[in-house]
């Protein structure tokens, strides 16, 4: 199995995370505990099929529940991805870009004044993960507590 992810973004968090197993581990937990559709509904801003939000009100309200500006990228009026960034220790950063609108945006993939927010399935974690994330409390970092 190629490990793409952990060797070409998972270099930069070491020695924090050593191997892929604890990359891939940490990377379930950071997206347990920084719930971008949580962030988004606390700041009144509801995921539904359709219904247009500001850019900048969907950017304010993740940067004021993450503590960091995220990165954006939109394909035909709607967000395909939002990245949240992470310093070395695992604390909420702006994500650093060559960007069009409020440093936030990939320049590459430009997002229009308004955007429609994708629904989903959220991801569902198995007890087989909450069995893995005990193994890496030796490294002090911050767990989530997940249900199945």
């Amino acid at each position: 199995m190629e490990f793409h992810f952990s060797e070409k973004h998972g270099t930069c968090s070491a020695p924090v995370v050593q191997d892929e197993l604890q990359y891939f581990t940490l990377a379930l937990d950071l997206y347990s505990k920084y719930n971008v559709t949580e962030m988004l509904s606390s700041g009144g801003i509801q995921v539904s099929n359709g219904k247009e939000y500001a850019l900048s009100d969907v950017i304010d309200t993740i940067k004021h529940a993450f503590g960091g500006s995220p990165q954006i990228v939109c394909k035909r009026g709607s967000i395909e991805e939002l990245r949240l960034c992470f310093d070395k220790e695992l604390k909420p950063r702006d994500c650093l870009t060559t960007s069009l609108a409020n440093g936030s945006v990939s320049k590459s993939k430009h997002c229009p004044r308004y955007i429609t927010l994708p629904t989903y399935d959220p991801l569902v974690l198995a007890n087989s993960t909450v069995e893995i994330m005990t193994q890496f409390d030796e490294f002090d970092v911050p767990a989530a507590l997940y249900t199945a």
